[in-house]
This record gives C-alpha cells, sequence and structure tokens, in this order.
C-alpha cells in the first residue's frame, strides 16, 4: 500500500483540527514527492505559506534552514505518529512507523490541531481527496 504523489501543490486537510471536533481545518500544501524536490525541501526559504508534505520520508533535518519548523510525522494511513519543533541545524531522529513527512513554520501546526493521533487527507489540485481508510 503506497501512494504514489506527484510534485506540485494540494492541501492538507486536518481532521477534527478546528476548534469544534467535527470541523476540519484546510491548508495550502506544495507536495514534494521527487529526490529532488525532497531534497531541496525548504532550504533557504525565509517563509512557508501552509505546508509541505515529503513522500516518502521518515525523518528530517534541519541543517542550512533558516527558522525553526514543526514536523509532523504520518504513518501509511495518514495518522500522524508524532509531532515536533525543530531549530535549525538539527537532526530529527527516523521514525519507524513513519512513512511521510509534513513540515510548517513553528507554531503552526498547533494552530491547525495537528497533534499525536490526529488524521489528516491530502487533496491533490484536480482530484479528490485520498481516502485513508481505503487500500
Amino acid at each position: 500500500m503506497g501512494r504514489r504523489w506527484r510534485d506540485g501543490h494540494g492541501e492538507l486537510v486536518v481532521h477534527g483540527g478546528g476548534e469544534e471536533a467535527s470541523a476540519s481545518v484546510r491548508v495550502p500544501l506544495e507536495i514534494a514527492a521527487s529526490y529532488r524536490a525532497r531534497t531541496r525541501g525548504l532550504l533557504g526559504r525565509d517563509s512557508l505559506d501552509g505546508a509541505i508534505l515529503l513522500s516518502p520520508a521518515n525523518s528530517v533535518h534541519t541543517f542550512r534552514m533558516r527558522m525553526a519548523i514543526d514536523v509532523a510525522y504520518l504513518d501509511r494511513h495518514l495518522r500522524v505518529v508524532a509531532v515536533r519543533t525543530m531549530r535549525p541545524g538539527r537532526l530529527g531522529l527516523p521514525r519507524l512507523r513513519a512513512r511521510y513527512v509534513v513540515e510548517a513554520e513553528a507554531g503552526a501546526m498547533g494552530g491547525w490541531g495537528v497533534r499525536e493521533g490526529v488524521r489528516v487527507d491530502v487533496v491533490v489540485a484536480g482530484s479528490r481527496a485520498y481516502d485513508a481508510g481505503a487500500g
């Protein structure tokens, strides 16, 4: 069971991320699925509007980054395994169950309701949401 995204844009849908338990939060998302795009990631950026999805990935580093970031590790069902804030110049530990990583500016994920156990969906521009329960 693997998802095959392509480099591009979409939305990250955080289920139960709003103030109400049933509310969903939609966040602009960049998708970095190719080796080149994953390697580039957030390097050299001063800010990010939304988040970036690295696929596949189970760890990240912040060497040569200009800003602190929030990192959410997702399992194969797009459920958050862990969330960490990393300052520049750090090496994150690999998460064994993680298959994907979402990065955003430090503090952003707390506002979106991204925390351990929350399920997210990825909506690719021009297509429907991936149902994490299928397949």
